[in-house]
């Protein structure tokens, strides 16, 4: 099968999880994928495995987002090939459990540099090619965190946060330009999220979890349908519901019991 008029994907962190689900799915679109991840055997594996089963091209860029440089230098190899990105899956994202002053900064700068800054950097410089072109856009890979505060991981679902009010503003800056820009918001995920984040135990990794490859085929299918906020599940829906309902401070009190937060002496 050809791809969608042609179309290049550009996925982050795509080794595993959610970017490896939305992989699968946009290679069953017949895209020609980019593969951005640090775990370059993982990445290897999954480019074989489309390209054999789905007949697709698919592009192995082993790289990290926590460098500065990484965005500008993955662009730049792009170009010297004349590949020209169509849509931008901006999924590489993670984070850290435990009290903002006693986490380590860099740990949380790094948090930072991935979740909003490589996310920000890729987007402006993906986005011309797009508006020229009039099609394509971005589907950048947020949580429901981006609409609470959350004790105990709060530099986490900030960035989920910006996540979110990037999305929005962008989307209704792009309208009339055929450029679509969607947030896919998926809660508790079956996914290495924990490990990551320093723990197993919070009672957000416990939580009843969709698969990625449920989450995934829930944000391919908004982003397909030009949908600007895509929250995956009926639980998270009404989690997002009752916390518009309720005033700041009290959720993030909620928030912070959830998340199983007891300050350390």
């Amino acid at each position: 099968m050809g791809a969608i008029n042609n179309e290049t994907v550009l996925i982050t962190g795509a080794s595993s999880g959610i970017g490896l689900e939305l992989a699968k799915c946009f290679a069953e679109d017949g895209s020609r994928l980019v593969l951005v991840a640090r775990n370059k055997p993982a990445l290897e594996n999954l480019a074989e495995e489309l390209r054999r089963t789905r007949k697709i091209e698919a592009i192995v860029m082993p790289a990290d987002l926590s460098l500065p440089e990484t965005p500008k230098r993955i662009f730049q190899e792009l170009c010297a090939h004349n590949i020209s990105v169509d849509v931008l899956v901006n999924n590489a994202g993670f984070g850290a459990i435990g009290a903002f002053d006693q986490l380590s900064l860099e740990r949380q700068l790094e948090m930072l540099r991935v979740n909003i800054s490589a996310l920000t950097e890729l987007t402006w410089l993906c986005l011309p090619h797009m508006i020229r072109e009039r099609r394509g856009g971005v589907l950048n890979v947020g949580s429901v965190a981006g609409f609470v505060p959350g004790p105990g991981m709060t530099v986490y679902f900030a960035t989920k946060a910006y996540v979110m009010s990037f999305t929005t503003g962008l989307a209704a800056e792009l309208e009339g330009t055929g450029v679509v820009v969607s947030d896919l918001c998926p809660g508790p995920t079956a996914t290495n999220f924990g490990n990551v984040a320093g723990s197993k135990q919070v009672n957000m990794v416990r939580s009843p979890r969709m698969s990625a490859e449920e989450v995934a085929r829930y944000g391919h299918k908004a982003f397909r349908q030009k949908r600007v906020i895509a929250v995956s599940g009926f639980q998270n829906k009404l989690l997002v519901f009752l916390a518009w309902l309720t005033p700041r401070m009290l959720v993030a009190r909620i928030s912070r019991r959830f998340n199983g937060f007891q300050r350390k002496p």
